[in-house]
């Protein structure tokens, strides 16, 4: 950063050279630069440990039953809203009645969203009297914002009223999220229960994922941003008169509320088009730090959660291990993969070929990369970059945190579903190599739980690909491509992948608010959500039907670092295996290509 004095009219010309002097000695300190970037990861993998594993105890103690310190201010609320709504909070529910609950409160979602798009012209807090929003974006909205994937193909701040984002947009982003904490929780009871019928009681568990979670957290980060510039307002539009006598409109909104729950439900769905580059949203190097903060937290805290269910800490502490090794792989190797800069650019004289294309220069490469990383292994999807203008095999990293499920930390409750379904096949190699029964979390995997866990990880693939090769072959995908060559493939690969996965973010180079691919991406959305759920569910209803098998000598350690490394390396083979030669003609053939002199 270069700072100038207040008045700019007083500067004279060797003042900012003098400025921009320092500026630079400070930047191209090679060692300084790079201490302050592995500090600054360091602090923020550091503090989110620091906060996963109480949050992770706070969240079983709440999924259980168990007093807290703020139950007493949250207890009589819940029993009222039980009340209102005619929840019997002792009634629990087998995982048929428990799937059929949460499919028929999110159509419910669904259309409630739809219709307030479609209404929106009719409703108040729409100060710049936006109509109705095209069908095909809406329903693609409806879906995406239910399913928890927050894609967006419009521009929010020119297509949705304060009232469409704030009771349609923001109260999904809590009530997705919940969905998804809510299945993980029911999950964890097939592990925890024996010789038992029953999950819990969904609506239960939504209520509590939202008032004793997601509420509080959203409270505390959302005064967080508003106190480092992050807007809050329901007032109009402001009118900028430019030097030239034009007129710009500067688009404002109840940005800081919607924002916390953004990446707290790890949603992504921005206010304003720009998502996390726009400096209304994310206008400060602290508010960049808590926003990944925030997209990792809790994901991060359910492998503690876990644990502190099932009454083995270490348990926990093996699937986190997994998850943040992996993370680590990833971010590493994209790191390296932005730091080598392009040759293109160094043949044009930018030094080292660094590319800053694309990205803000309030962060630069590091806070781009990690922000990127972070938001494609969590369901989140918001950007404070474009990832369209990452390296090639930047974007592979991306494409492939999305294309395997992510499970590293994953979305909100869906992501731990995901790591269950590997560790399941993981075990499941185990027992073939070991000749016994596999074993998981004292429960015996049978081949009902595998085919189940099958599903959950190669639906979403199937559908991936096909869909993907779908738009691939037909005109209407390809008029939507901005880029040609293995870049263009890219752009749909990542498009698919991003519903797939519900995560939302895009790679910025295709138009994707067709009527095509907003209802080939509604569909990919609603197989990668789905899909996800309900076989988990299903492996939950059989796992806690059965009794507890003690632990014996023959028994597979899963509390243990070959359980970690045989996870993480299943994870690898099996997203490389399924995904290897569509990345060999997408970001790897462009990085070839590239070394080569060509661009697309």
């Amino acid at each position: 950063m270069i700072l100038y004095p207040a008045n700019v009219s007083q500067i004279n010309l060797e003042t900012i050279k003098s400025y921009q002097i320092i500026s630079l000695r400070l930047f191209h300190s090679k060692a300084t630069k790079m201490s302050m970037e592995f500090g600054y990861i360091a602090l923020l993998l550091g503090t989110l440990i620091v906060l996963a594993v109480p949050t992770g105890r706070y969240i079983a103690k709440v999924f259980n039953g168990e007093p807290t310190r703020v139950t007493p201010l949250f207890r009589p609320v819940e029993k009222a809203f039980y009340r209102m709504a005619g929840v019997d909070e002792t009634r629990e529910m087998s995982w048929k009645s428990y799937v059929a609950a949460l499919l028929i409160f999110n159509a419910l979602g669904l259309a409630a969203v739809f219709l307030l798009q479609e209404l929106q012209g009719f409703l108040p807090f729409n100060p710049q009297n936006l109509g109705a929003v095209r069908w095909d974006t809406a329903l693609n909205t409806a879906v995406s914002f239910t399913t928890n994937t927050n894609w967006q193909a419009y521009s929010g701040e020119q297509t949705m009223s304060y009232l469409t984002q704030m009771l349609g947009l923001t109260v999904q982003n809590f009530l997705s999220a919940a969905v998804g904490l809510s299945a993980a929780m029911a999950v964890i009871r097939g592990f925890t229960r024996k010789n038992a019928a029953t999950l819990g009681n969904f609506w239960v568990d939504l209520t509590r994922s939202a008032l004793y979670l997601l509420l509080p957290l959203a409270l505390i980060w959302a005064l967080l941003f508003a106190s480092q510039g992050v807007i809050q307002t329901l007032g109009p539009y402001v009118i900028a008169h430019t030097l030239e006598g034009g007129e710009q409109v500067i688009s404002l909104g109840p940005v800081a509320s919607q924002e916390a729950i953004k990446f707290l439900g790890t949603n992504g769905g921005g206010f304003f088009n720009a998502n996390s580059a726009h400096p209304f949203e994310n206008p400060t190097p602290l508010t960049d730090f808590l926003q990944v903060l925030a997209m990792l937290l809790i994901a991060a805290s359910l492998p503690f959660a876990f644990g502190a269910m099932v009454n083995n800490p270490r348990q926990g502490w093996a699937i986190f291990a997994a998850m943040f090794i992996l993370y680590l792989m990833g971010l590493g190797f994209a790191l390296w993969a932005e730091e080598q800069g392009s040759p293109l650019l160094e043949r044009l004289g930018v030094a080292g070929g660094v590319n800053m294309e694309g990205k803000e220069v309030r962060f630069g490469i590091v806070p781009s990369v990690l922000f990127a990383q972070s938001t494609t292994v969590t369901s989140d999807g918001g950007v404070n970059s474009m990832h369209d203008s990452f390296m090639p095999l930047a974007g592979l990293v991306l494409l492939f945190n999305m294309c395997i499920g992510e499970v590293i930390f994953g979305g909100v409750g869906v992501g731990l579903i995901g790591i269950f379904f590997y560790a399941i096949m993981t075990m499941f190699l185990a027992g073939l190599m070991i000749g016994r029964t596999p074993e998981l979390f004292g429960k015996k995997l049978e081949p009902f739980e595998m085919r189940m866990a099958v599903i959950g990880l190669l639906a979403p693939s199937i559908a991936l690909l096909m869909l993907a090769g779908l738009a691939i072959v037909l005109p209407q995908g390809l008029l939507s491509l901005n880029n040609g060559g293995p870049h263009g493939l890219s752009e749909i690969l990542y498009a698919f992948a991003s519903a797939c996965g519900n995560n939302g973010s895009a790679f910025a180079g295709l138009n994707a608010n067709t009527t095509f691919y907003n209802l080939t991406l509604s569909l990919a959305m609603l197989v990668g959500r789905f899909a996800t759920i309900l076989p988990a569910l299903a492996i939950a209803g059989s796992l806690a039907a059965k009794r507890i098998v003690p632990a014996s000598t023959a028994t597979f350690p899963v509390a243990s670092p070959l359980f970690v490394i045989m996870l993480v390396g299943t994870v690898i083979i099996v997203g490389a295996l399924t995904f290897f030669p569509v990345f060999v003609l997408g970001p790897i053939l462009e990085h070839l290509l590239m070394q080569a002199g060509r661009t697309f």
